[in-house]
């Protein structure tokens, strides 16, 4: 087990009956940042045996709605139980199976004798909202595989923004307290000890903000939360000179610079395109790995990795095809290197530590940027990196290029995030503004409680966070944006309580 901070007690989940997503930053901090590795003492797995390797990421999330008794907050998915003639909402019931069927097959493919291997990222809405259906068989079976060491080789849990935002659209200066309200409600379910096991991250919708100073602050506050790596869609990023990856397959250095010149990088793992989903549903990365032999870094010959996340809940191909092609694909590896050499599945923290005890250095992966970024650095003089510079040369592209545009690159690029969604963003930068500009003068003053545990700022910074879902524009205009008008609207009530 990690050695954690001995002074620490176990948090309460919810709070006047409200998510703990605040107010323990400090606690919070002490425990992500240290530098212990998490599955090298229990890898049962030696790399020198393995030829290349695949690691699969189940991504699930349902956002919080104003639809519920009087307009209160609850799931969306508890909106489809209690209404199943709508639309679609008669897969609540299969939903609420795959958020807790991975706490069924990992027991048994290992009792099985196989070698399984999962990440899981749930967005805090749908942790929030399992608790208030009163799903505590989804939470405890999750704990399940979380908490008992048994499991604890086989199942990687991945940090994500609690919100659910897309975080190139996410004001800056609510990228961190999304990411750190996901880590306080994380340990409040699984435990201390499980978020300190927590070293990946996984953007919502794949979103990777290409902006050079969003880039550089979403970087900065994954480090400062304890993040070692992150997954990133292979579209979303170029080389350093502007050309598509071409070792997609190894772990990358995301370099982030900002306008001030500042630089601050990060290891990706490269979520290979496709159709997610599927490509999940039929564990195609695993028949992808064995087309695949090792590659080298630096000096140290290692095997490449197939990297992929899809919806662990959507589709039919996920919610009934996918357990049978899962229980294959580690039954065969059974048969085929006893499912610890060959091709074998691994998770990212995994695959990373052991990489790096074998000898390689992060700084000698094949470096990355966000797509685009070449643009703009080829008509910034080095000696002359400053925020107006950057910013005529974002504009120059702007004009001349009709294709440029700083709006971030997901694995949804057929949908734009922002365009024709004003109605819905400009309230949100509003309600962010107000918020910040409310309570960072109180965060100032020295007193017993922290400010950030205080239930009235709890409760405004929840308006805050909801607000970013990113579902009040996927689904486009209609009932979604006006959810978003509503928790404007409360936001805004509550900001107006002294």
């Amino acid at each position: 087990m990690l050695s954690l901070p001995t002074t620490l007690a176990p948090l309460p989940e919810i709070i006047d009956g409200l998510p703990n997503i605040s107010g323990w930053e400090t606690e919070v901090l002490s425990v992500v940042n240290h530098n212990q590795p998490v599955f090298l003492p229990t890898t049962n797995i030696r790399l020198e045996d393995v030829n290349a390797v695949f690691a699969i990421a189940l991504h699930m999330h349902q956002p919080t709605i104003p639809a519920g008794n009087g307009g209160t907050l609850i799931s969306n998915l508890q909106y489809m139980f209690e209404h199943p003639h709508e639309g679609d909402n008669h897969n609540a019931d299969p939903f609420a199976h795959c958020y807790r069927r991975m706490g069924d097959l990992i027991p048994e493919l290992v009792s099985q004798g196989c070698n399984p291997r999962v990440m899981l990222d749930y967005s805090g809405n749908l942790l929030w909202g399992l608790r208030q259906m009163g799903r505590d068989d989804v939470l405890d079976n999750l704990k399940h595989i979380t908490c008992d060491r048994t499991y604890q080789p086989y199942v990687e849990w991945l940090g994500t923004m609690w919100g659910h935002a897309v975080i190139p659209s996410t004001p800056i200066a609510d990228i961190k307290l999304h990411i750190i309200a996901w880590q306080h409600h994380f340990a409040a379910i699984f435990g201390w000890e499980a978020l300190a096991r927590v070293k990946g991250f996984s953007p919502p919708e794949m979103h990777l903000p290409n902006h050079p100073d969003a880039l550089f602050e979403f970087v900065k506050a994954l480090k400062e939360c304890g993040y070692r790596w992150l997954l990133v869609q292979e579209h979303s990023v170029e080389t350093i000179s502007g050309q598509s990856l071409t070792h997609k397959h190894l772990p990358h250095r995301l370099v982030a610079r900002n306008s001030q010149g500042e630089t601050i990088s990060i290891t990706a793992l490269i979520k290979t395109q496709g159709s997610d989903t599927k490509l999940v549903a039929q564990m195609q990365p695993y028949y992808e790995a064995k087309t695949l032999s090792k590659q080298q870094i630096g000096s140290v010959f290692v095997p490449p990795i197939v990297s992929q996340i899809g919806d662990g809940e959507n589709g039919g191909v996920m919610m009934n095809e996918f357990p049978s092609a899962f229980k294959q694909a580690w039954w065969d590896m059974v048969n085929n290197g006893g499912g610890k050499s060959g091709v074998v599945g691994m998770c990212g923290t995994e695959y990373l530590e052991l990489i790096e005890a074998a000898g390689c250095q992060p700084e000698d992966y094949p470096t990355c940027q966000p797509v685009g970024q070449h643009q703009i650095w080829e008509r910034v003089s080095s000696d002359n990196i400053q925020p107006e510079a950057v910013e005529n040369a974002i504009q120059e592209l702007k004009k001349s290029n009709s294709n440029f545009h700083l709006d971030g690159a997901s694995w949804t690029n057929h949908i734009s995030w922002v365009k024709g969604y004003e109605n819905v963003l400009s309230p949100m930068y509003q309600l962010s503004s107000l918020f910040h500009q409310k309570f960072a003068p109180l965060q100032q003053l020295n007193s017993a409680e922290p400010v950030t545990r205080q239930s009235h700022y709890r409760n405004v910074l929840l308006h805050n966070l909801l607000l970013q879902t990113s579902c009040f524009r996927y689904w486009g205009q209609g009932a979604w944006t006006d959810y978003a008008r509503k928790i404007y609207q409360r936001g805004e009530n509550l900001l107006q309580i002294n």
